[in-house]
């Protein structure tokens, strides 16, 4: 379990590019030729975990938990197997918002603008270390924590436009919610297939 020491404005934050120079620079306890991890330590927030490829799939849950490099939870257990199953090299998790929480209720009462900017700038990042011609790969797997919060929807928005700028394909796998909410990684098929999702006709539905 990682429940949060405080408020993230409460706190100070790397910013990302700091977070990504330390991913680059400093001494890690995890192979850093196959792992990913911004920061490169363990904190109260995480910008991107994932493993290495040149065509990963980037999974978008609501905010990470306490996965780590070679210590992966549940959701990223699935993550990893959905992503082989469906052909990619390699994973990416992202997060709507950066602050961990296992439990999302105890994520931030009040939005910290400060953290949602640098965890975009983490996801222009993502976006552009593809290859060129190769079109990013979005599975939205967020489910129905969307609602947990009303800054999480204008979140996403910021990501749809972000994601837009690099042509990216947006999908979604398994069962889909009353209300459109893509399906969270956990209890899926390990043969479960990604199918495409109209995100921007999903978000007009929340307003």
């Amino acid at each position: 379990m990682h429940i949060p020491l405080c408020e993230t404005n409460e706190m100070e934050i790397l910013s990302f590019d700091e977070a990504l120079r330390t991913e680059a620079d400093g001494s890690f306890e995890y192979d850093r030729e196959k792992w990913l991890y911004v920061p490169n330590a363990y904190t109260e927030y995480r910008y991107i975990l994932g493993t290495r490829g040149v065509n990963p799939l980037v999974c978008i849950g609501i905010n990470p938990s306490t996965a780590k490099p070679d210590d992966l939870d549940n959701t990223l257990k699935s993550v990893e197997r959905t992503a082989k199953f469906n052909g990619y090299d390699s994973f990416i998790m992202f997060n709507v918002y950066a602050q961990r929480a296992t439990n999302p209720k105890d994520m931030d009462g009040s939005f910290n603008e400060c953290l949602h900017k640098e965890n975009m700038n983490a996801f222009r990042y993502v976006m552009s270390s593809y290859e060129q011609g190769n079109k990013p790969a979005i599975w939205a797997a967020w489910g129905t924590i969307i609602e947990k919060r009303p800054y999480l929807i204008p979140c996403v928005k910021d990501m749809i436009e972000i994601g837009n700028e690099y042509g990216a394909q947006w999908f979604s796998v398994g069962k889909k919610s009353v209300k459109g909410h893509p399906h969270h990684p956990l209890y899926l098929k390990n043969n479960s297939p990604t199918e495409e999702f109209d995100v921007v006709g999903y978000i007009e539905t929340l307003g």
